[in-house]
């Protein structure tokens, strides 16, 4: 008869199992946490109100606040994917940078970062620039597999740059401020637009042929016209995510924010409404898209939750949290061993599974034992949201090739593009933007300060040079002041009070007793 200490791997398996044969994760889940706690009852490992108690959970964590912020963040991106913003940018950072040697993709890049920061949707996002971004390539003889690499790579940034959704529920999921996560995941995903521009530089060097310029007299706008288009699109563009960001406190140098999350999110959608009728494209079908697909991630979300929760209670009832603790702190090499092994099996777990099926079901057992590490869970949420965009572009399961495909297939039968874009051109393109995306996760790894670096540092007083401010002020003291008796410094506190360890900022501090 099995025992409950060997119960808890079985479980694990079991949850790899489901995820794996193709049926929705969320019902698939529930299922397996409802059979193993029924299991687990009639095994008397804990009682039958243990379960009971499993609907006032599921409502509790339902009636968290800072989840209303996913639709609101969902329908702004919905509403800007589709009011034409990708299109102007597209087209005016095209001739702007096209007569340089690369310029088309440096282009694609840009525009892929400023629309990641404002519609965070990888699908309208990849469909948007290819539409747009391919014919062109093909037209001035760009390689096909630099083509569709750079457009499904940077359709993928929107999954790190702020205010991304990946980035909210990683929040939740970990209990950390939403402002201090994006704060946290700008220096990342400025270092992934810089590697993805100096790749591209690379290879116009050394394959120039390969990502050629586009002629002068091709442009149809030029000076003050041209300057024009480009900032009609980034300036409104620009304005939002600084009102959304900087109300959150998630823009590096502010501190203080003036409003939650939701409020955030719901300033933001009416931004995007704001926008839209600017562009001339509020029209009620739009709105009706608009409302569809929030609807649908906002549901999405919903039953993937509620399939974890039940799936955790179970789990943890079982003591696997320990048993994962044991597992992963056990590893060689300290917090670095436990980073490398943890994101190896994120790398192949999204393969199979989309970032909120990993952010809900994954990381609350993963969670718990970085923090019982040491390890700052800001940096942490981070590295696995930077990690998971990789899910995006693994060849053959990536939706975002999947997205490129079917753009692509579309774009020939309209008669877009002159030839069929073949599916081999598509899967070895993404491999090198793939292995710049895993060197950026590297680079977080060992190098924290790319997360830390625009995070509040706290504030320590150092007694020692507060008591010297102090002498020097009273240097001519008053008779009373003078009379006045001397505070001691307690044993030690100079000592603690001393220039902060830099490690210190990526630790979580030690619990009081």
């Amino acid at each position: 008869m099995i025992a409950m200490e060997n119960f808890a791997p079985v479980m694990f398996a079991g949850l790899i199992l489901v995820m794996l044969l193709g049926f929705p994760v969320a019902f698939s889940l529930a299922a397996l946490g409802l059979g193993c706690g029924i299991f687990a009852v009639f095994m008397g490992w804990f009682p039958a109100e243990f379960m009971a108690a499993l609907p006032q959970n599921v409502f509790g964590i339902l009636s968290n606040d800072l989840l209303l912020a996913i639709p609101f963040f969902t329908m702004m991106g919905t509403l800007l994917e589709k009011c034409g913003l990708a299109e102007d940018m597209l087209d005016s950072m095209g001739q702007l940078f096209g007569p340089i040697r690369g310029g088309l993709g440096y282009s694609v890049i840009i525009v892929g970062f400023i629309l990641g920061a404002i519609t965070g949707t990888v699908a309208g996002q990849v469909i948007a620039m290819a539409m747009i971004s391919l014919p062109v390539m093909m037209r001035y003889g760009y390689n096909m597999r630099y083509a569709t690499g750079v457009l499904a790579a940077s359709g993928t940034i929107t999954q790190i740059v702020p205010p991304s959704l990946v980035l909210v529920v990683l929040a939740d999921q970990l209990g950390r401020s939403v402002g201090d996560m994006y704060k946290g995941a700008w220096g990342p995903s400025i270092l992934q637009v810089l590697i993805f521009a100096l790749y591209t530089f690379v290879l116009s060097r050394v394959r120039p042929e390969h990502v050629p310029g586009v002629p002068k007299e091709s442009r149809t706008l030029l000076g003050w016209a041209l300057w024009a288009k480009c900032l009609r699109g980034i300036i409104p563009s620009a304005i939002l995510i600084f009102a959304v960001l900087g109300s959150m406190g998630g823009l590096p140098g502010l501190d203080t924010a003036v409003a939650t999350p939701t409020e955030a999110g719901a300033m933001g959608a009416v931004g995007a409404f704001i926008l839209a009728g600017m562009y001339g494209r509020l029209t009620w079908p739009l709105v009706r898209d608009a409302m569809y697909s929030t609807a649908r991630i906002t549901a999405m979300v919903v039953y993937i939750l509620i399939g974890s929760r039940v799936f955790s209670l179970v789990f943890q009832g079982v003591d696997g949290g320990r048993w994962i603790e044991h597992m992963l702190s056990g590893l060689p090499g300290g917090q670095i061993g436990f980073l490398i092994v943890v994101n190896i099996f994120i790398f192949f777990l999204a393969f199979f599974l989309d970032f909120f099926e990993i952010a809900f079901i994954i990381l609350p057992l993963l969670g718990p034992v970085a923090e019982k590490m040491g390890i700052d869970l800001v940096w942490f949420g981070v590295m696995l949201c930077v990690n998971m965009q990789t899910s995006f572009m693994h060849p053959p399961f990536g939706f975002a090739l999947f997205y490129l495909r079917g753009i692509a297939d579309s774009l020939f039968k309209n008669g877009a593009i002159p030839r069929k874009v073949e599916s081999k051109d598509i899967y070895l393109g993404a491999v090198p933007w793939v292995l710049m995306q895993l060197i950026l996760v590297a680079i977080v790894i060992f190098v924290p300060q790319s997360v830390t670096i625009f995070l509040d540092k706290p504030q320590v007083l150092d007694l020692n040079k507060a008591t010297e401010t102090l002498q020097n002020m009273g240097a001519a003291p008053s008779d009373e002041a003078a009379s006045m008796p001397d505070f001691p410094v307690p044993e030690g506190a100079s000592e603690a009070a001393s220039e902060p360890d830099p490690m210190d900022v990526f630790k979580t501090p030690a619990a009081k007793p």
